[in-house]
C-alpha cells in the first residue's frame, strides 16, 4: 500500500471507541464466547502522535466497598475481568500493529500485538489471533466498537 493509503487508513483509527462487544470464535467450531459478558465496557484510543491506549472491564464486575480489605481471591478475579494496555502502533494496510510498552500483562509489555481491522459505518471490528485460549484451544479475539469521536 502506498504512503498515501497507509495515512488514509491511519486517519479512520484516530479517535476514541467505545466497545459493543468482545467475542473469542473457536476456530475448530466457530461456537462464539462474550469472554467479558454480554455487556464489557472498554475504550480503544488512537491518537495522531502514533499513540494508542486501551481498556476493557467484563460486565457485572463487584464493587469493593473498602480496597484496603480485599481477598486475594477478589483482588484476583478484578484482574481476570479486565485487559489494559498502551503504547504505539503503526497501521500496514489492514492490519495495525500495537507496540505494547505498558500492560496489565506483563507477557504484553513490549510485545508487538498485531490486530486486523475494517470499518463498517461508526463501527470498527478488530480480530485478533489465530492463538491459543486460557482454556487451550485456539480462538481468534472479535472486538466490536463505536467511534465516539
Amino acid at each position: 500500500m502506498n504512503a498515501t493509503g497507509a495515512d488514509a487508513q491511519a486517519e479512520s483509527l484516530y479517535g476514541t471507541w467505545r466497545l459493543l462487544s468482545n467475542t473469542r470464535e473457536l476456530v475448530t467450531t466457530g461456537e462464539r464466547v462474550d469472554i467479558f459478558g454480554q455487556a464489557p465496557q472498554g475504550f480503544i484510543t488512537y491518537g495522531r502522535d502514533g499513540r494508542m491506549s486501551a481498556i476493557i472491564v467484563g460486565d457485572n464486575r463487584p464493587k469493593p466497598p473498602d480496597l484496603a480489605k480485599l481477598t486475594d481471591q477478589e483482588r484476583a478475579e478484578l484482574f481476570r475481568t479486565m485487559a489494559a494496555y498502551a503504547g504505539t502502533f503503526k497501521v500496514e494496510g489492514t492490519r495495525v500493529l500495537h507496540h505494547v510498552e505498558i500492560s496489565w500483562n506483563e507477557n504484553w509489555t513490549g510485545s508487538v500485538q498485531v490486530r486486523s481491522f475494517r470499518q463498517e459505518g461508526r463501527r470498527l471490528i478488530i480480530t485478533g489471533g489465530p492463538q491459543i485460549g486460557p482454556d487451550g484451544r485456539e480462538v481468534i479475539a472479535v472486538l466490536t466498537w463505536e467511534k465516539v469521536n
